[in-house]
């Protein structure tokens, strides 16, 4: 992977997009017999968890804490904040997407990290 300043390859951009496009749905009868279990209830897994309930879904939350508690990603400094590239911090999509990999001593996957750093600035925004 060859991480030089520039966006990723046309095939990891548009990687999710075709995903979407191609996997099955899940008709609205057999949503409440699906079972889905989300682990963490921080600002991801709240937010998935309280999302697919309204969907209809049976959703199973579990979380170490005893209860719920404030996410860190609210009130980090840096993670996702990244992509919103608010004025004067250099911050981007694609230096999100890159810092996140390198981050991972480069062992996440790739298309995954790129598609967080896609949606990270209307994650904060709903957040």
């Amino acid at each position: 992977m060859a991480l030089n300043g520039k966006v990723p390859a046309g095939n990891l951009t548009e990687k999710w997009t075709k995903y979407r496009a191609s996997m099955p749905l899940v008709a609205p009868n057999n949503k409440r017999r699906l079972d889905i279990i989300v682990v963490g209830s921080g600002l991801a897994g709240a937010a998935a968890a309280a999302s697919l309930g309204e969907l209809g879904y049976n959703v199973k939350c579990f979380t170490f804490h005893d209860s719920p508690r404030r996410a860190h990603s609210i009130a980090a400094q840096g993670g996702i904040n990244a992509a919103k590239n608010y004025r004067n911090d250099g911050d981007s999509t694609y230096r999100l997407f890159y810092d996140t990999i390198k981050g991972g001593d480069y062992r996440a996957r790739e298309a995954n990290v790129y598609r967080l750093a896609e949606v990270s600035a209307s994650i904060i925004d709903q957040a």
